[in-house]
């Protein structure tokens, strides 16, 4: 079965359009201030609206309080929640309460040691993301979407539960990836862009074609 694709950090109804065209399984919306990527609320509903019945809509939040959170599923009615920051198992436990909805965890991945860490959130994330953890030395980095990779090999030869797999990917590099991690989903944002939160439609059109023949 050919893995499922995200394109995430959409913030216009052409590359909304364009990716689902080209087969994107799910759209990641960001609420994240510091983003290139970042988009308002109403932003947000309008692009949802778009997409919804012809891909699955994801938001993604870092460390959001409750307010934000309400006010997302008030007003977009998201398919998922990601939780892109230091949240606990806990507050993922009190996300998915609040909003009804199944949250994602993001965990960013340098070592096994970050890899293990994805045990404490089994019981109460749906899906978790693996992504790259930024390099020490990046200045200004966000909490995803720098651009670069970790060592998919830290994921070969292990049976995990369902899990996304995100981090450096391009569309050419994507099923390279997919062939070594076994991931079922893989997530894309700076993979497909010509600047900075500015999305690529050839490129996201080559990401999802090589994510597809991936298998």
């Amino acid at each position: 079965m050919p893995a499922e694709v995200k394109i995430c950090g959409l913030s216009t109804p052409e590359t909304v359009d364009a990716a689902i065209a080209a087969g994107a399984d799910l759209i990641g919306l960001v609420f994240y201030p510091k983003s290139p990527r970042n988009v308002t609320l109403e932003q947000a509903s309008a692009l949802a609206e778009r997409a919804r019945g012809r891909a699955r809509i994801v938001t993604l939040v870092v460390d959001a309080d409750d307010a934000l959170l309400r006010a997302i599923v008030e007003g977009v009615d998201p398919d998922l929640i990601q939780a892109h920051g230091s949240e606990s198992p806990e507050r993922i436990a009190e996300i998915a309460r609040l909003t009804g909805k199944p949250v994602i965890k993001a965990i960013r991945v340098r070592d096994d040691a970050d890899i293990a860490a994805a045990a404490d959130y089994s019981t109460v994330a749906s899906l978790i993301l693996y992504d790259a953890k930024a390099p020490e030395t990046l200045g200004n980095a966000l909490p995803g979407g720098n651009g670069h990779a970790f060592d998919w090999g830290l994921l070969e030869g292990e049976r995990r539960p369902a899990f996304m797999l995100a981090g450096g990917l391009t569309p050419e590099n994507v099923a390279e990836a997919i062939r070594v991690t076994g991931a079922p989903v893989v997530d894309v944002s700076s993979g497909v862009e010509s600047a900075p939160g500015v999305k690529d439609i050839g490129l996201i059109r080559k990401f999802i074609e090589a994510a597809k023949a991936a298998r």
